[in-house]
């Protein structure tokens, strides 16, 4: 397949978006009809590919097979989805990891505070032993995840005009909202921040209100969903890296015969593949398209952050809470943490 670029991936995600809905015949009813809810914008590399693998998976079952891609929280926020997705009011949903950490805590486990150090390692890691342990936690409740795991990136801290982040202490009285997950709750607050658990569906209203002063997000979502209106600042911290699964309702899945299911399959993990390198070729410009828009960028020391959330006792509480076994499978990629 050929290389989507940056600019292909945002001036296709209109066209793709339509082709998904569009593409079978309206007289060829689909044996199957499943929807997807996702968070990201339609110009999102994650929407588009998604939008992308909904549309293989129609052509390659010849119709049989349809899967409708609702982007930008159009079913509702992360949770809300998560719930329709385990009640069956959806069949499938992209869901990030942090958000599926509320309903399996293992989720949460390769978001560690500046655990993963590279994109070599996060990859190693999923598609090897942790991603393993948390696919194995996520089928126990009842939801099935697809082999492969897509990207969101590694997360960085905005701000507003009043305050620029270039040390722990800035950090101190910080209003930040955090996605509704424990893990990023305790790292903010480990740093003497004030975290406020926000459905991303409702981030750009928070920050023009001024209910939080900053959140932390990867420069996609910083730049898809125009974050750069509300916030000046952006602190180049790579405190985490998160991804998003994408997961299916079990009797959903199960109705489906086993050639579909395979097509279904196939079609997702294959897209996850191309979808982790356009995120990469994207962000690697997003920092100048940025600061075209007015953003200023610094970079923390990432050691001293580390430091205080040792101090702080932030790994040895999350060690225990995953685990000594899935703790130890972490540390396999990121080396020792505690």
């Amino acid at each position: 397949m050929k290389k989507m670029t940056r600019r292909g991936l945002l001036g296709s995600a209109s066209a793709a978006w339509a082709t998904a809905l569009i593409g079978r015949p309206a007289h060829a009813a689909a044996e199957f009809d499943f929807k997807l809810g996702v968070n990201t914008p339609d110009s999102h590399p994650l929407t588009v590919r998604l939008t992308e693998a909904a549309k293989e998976a129609g052509a390659r079952s010849s119709g049989r097979l349809n899967v409708t891609v609702f982007s930008n929280s159009q079913l509702g926020g992360d949770p809300e989805m998560l719930s329709q997705l385990r009640a069956g009011g959806i069949e499938l949903l992209a869901a990030p990891s942090m958000t599926l950490s509320t309903l399996v805590p293992l989720s949460g486990l390769p978001s560690v505070g500046f655990a993963f150090q590279s994109y070599d390692q996060v990859w190693a890691a999923m598609d090897g032993g942790v991603g393993e342990v948390v696919r194995d936690a996520i089928a126990k409740t009842g939801i099935v995840p697809m082999q492969k795991m897509w990207d969101n990136g590694f997360r960085q801290i905005t701000s507003s005009s009043s305050r620029q982040l270039n040390s722990v202490d800035d950090l101190k009285g910080f209003k930040i909202r955090v996605p509704v997950t424990a893990l990023l709750t305790s790292l903010f607050s480990g740093l003497g921040a004030l975290p406020a658990s926000i459905s991303y569906s409702e981030l750009y209203s928070a920050l023009q209100t001024h209910i939080v002063e900053g959140q932390e997000n990867p420069l996609a979502q910083v730049a898809t969903g125009k974050l750069y209106e509300v916030q000046k600042y952006c602190a180049l911290s790579n405190h985490c890296w998160s991804g998003y699964w994408v997961v299916g309702n079990r009797r959903a899945l199960s109705s489906l015969p086993g050639d579909l299911a395979q097509i279904l399959n196939e079609s997702f993990d294959a897209a996850a593949v191309r979808e982790r390198a356009d995120l990469l070729e994207m962000e690697r410009s997003l920092k100048a398209d940025l600061s075209a828009k007015g953003m200023v960028f610094n970079k923390p020391d990432p050691v001293k952050f580390r430091a205080a959330l040792v101090q702080a006792g932030f790994y040895t509480q999350w060690q225990k809470t995953y685990g000594a076994e899935a703790w130890a499978q972490l540390e396999k990629y990121t080396g020792k943490l505690t």
